[in-house]
């Protein structure tokens, strides 16, 4: 597997936890030194591991708000 890198820029808030301290979470991350953008994911306690996630890009995040703001959940 190719090794890859990744710097978090901004760390925006946390959705839940788990009972082994895992947490999801909205953070900004440059992937391999590219544009960075909006992810969400589990991270273990430490920070060191993360699990699979979604990443969208900020036209896809607010296409995301949008929806979300619009929708009753019932």
């Amino acid at each position: 597997m190719a090794e890859f890198k990744y710097e978090v820029v901004k760390t925006y808030g946390s959705l839940s936890e788990s009972s082994k301290g895992w947490k999801k979470e909205i953070k900004l991350i440059s992937w391999n030194q590219k544009e960075p953008k909006f992810d969400i994911r589990e991270w273990s306690p430490d920070g060191e591991k993360m699990g699979k996630g979604v990443t969208l890009s900020r036209e896809e995040l607010l296409q995301l708000k949008e929806i979300l703001n619009s929708e009753t959940f019932d």
